[in-house]
């Protein structure tokens, strides 16, 4: 990316070491609502331009219920929240020359003056940094199958218990290990919660015949729980978990019996550790010809959607003086 993509005139000064754009930093500044974006789902995870055009629409989700949106990237070695629609652009265009960066990523990115795209621990960090505490994903990592031999663990998980960020999303893919994903995240602290539903989603599907230990029913609902963290100064984040849209149902059906295919080959063919999540991943693709990319978007959407009206619920309880602002 050109040093110009990321100029000081299409961002606001400094804030520790962080570039925030003037429209985020506004928003910040008189307690509205924010919700941050991560860059990997750009740069890894779709094809251009329609990594573009759902960068944009996610985006313009966000603002059309209420909140701005905080896209999370690194710039010529500089962290920044908050887009430009060049720089966006840009990023849409560089896809994989961008280093997919985690938390442990981020300061060799940031030293050798490179670009990175934030995973979800990477954007949980920046947004606890300049103050977002709604953070937006697809899905997140979770415990690999075979993680109690490989310890393939994602630092999502870790990020999870030690930064307090909201992070919406549908759940962990079915492809990981859904019930020691939970049983981790129970070990780390954090509070997981499922949106009008009593089973953890497993991202293509809303059954996964796991039990959450918390429902949520509306966003004001959601925001009371992020106060109460606020307020006693937990220091963990939540993980509130939205089951795929109804109107993909059948088609998220489709890819987690391909998901099933795959992991019974897997087995058949005694494909384990670190390389069962490559296999899985290529042959989910071949079995459903490409169809779960619009599954996924619409997942991204839908979590959109509910985070911004989450983001607005949060603002106006701390606006009332009900909620902290610090974490």
């Amino acid at each position: 990316m050109s040093s110009s993509s990321s100029s000081s005139s299409s961002t606001g000064p400094p804030m520790s070491s962080v570039a925030v754009s003037p429209e985020v930093a506004a928003a910040l500044a008189r307690g509205g609502a924010v919700v941050a974006l991560e860059s990997t789902i750009i740069c890894h995870g779709m094809p251009y331009p329609k990594n573009l055009q759902t960068a944009m629409e996610v985006e313009a989700v966000v603002r059309e219920n209420g909140a701005v949106p905080a896209t999370i990237a690194i710039l010529d070695g500089v962290p920044h929240v908050g887009l430009s629609s060049e720089q966006l652009k840009s990023l849409a265009i560089s896809g994989r020359q961008f280093q997919k960066t985690a938390r442990r990523d981020i300061a060799h990115v940031v030293a050798s003056g490179g670009n990175g795209a934030t995973t979800v621990s990477a954007t949980m960090f920046f947004a606890h940094k300049v103050g977002i505490p709604i953070f937006v994903t697809g899905g997140i990592g979770g415990v690999h199958r075979n993680g109690e031999q490989t310890m393939d663990i994602s630092s999502d998980l870790t990020e999870l218990g030690k930064t307090p960020v909201t992070v919406i999303s549908a759940g962990v893919k079915s492809i990981l290990d859904i019930p020691r994903t939970l049983e981790y995240l129970e070990t780390q602290g954090v509070t997981v919660a499922a949106y009008k539903t009593n089973e953890f989603p497993a991202f293509f599907t809303e059954v996964s015949g796991c039990k959450v230990p918390c429902r949520v029913d509306s966003p004001e609902e959601c925001a009371k729980i992020i106060c109460a963290n606020k307020n006693l100064h937990l220091g963990s984040g939540i993980l509130i978990a939205v089951p795929i849209p109804k109107e993909y149902a059948a088609s998220g059906n489709a890819i987690e019996s391909a998901i099933q295919k795959a992991l019974k080959e897997a087995e058949d063919k005694n494909i384990i550790g670190n390389a069962i999540t490559p296999f899985m991943l290529d042959r989910v693709k071949v079995l459903t010809g490409g169809s779960s990319l619009e599954a996924n978007i619409a997942l991204v959407k839908n979590n959109a959607l509910l985070g911004a009206k989450i983001a607005v619920a949060l603002s106006d309880l701390q606006q009332r003086g009900q909620c902290c602002t610090a974490a």
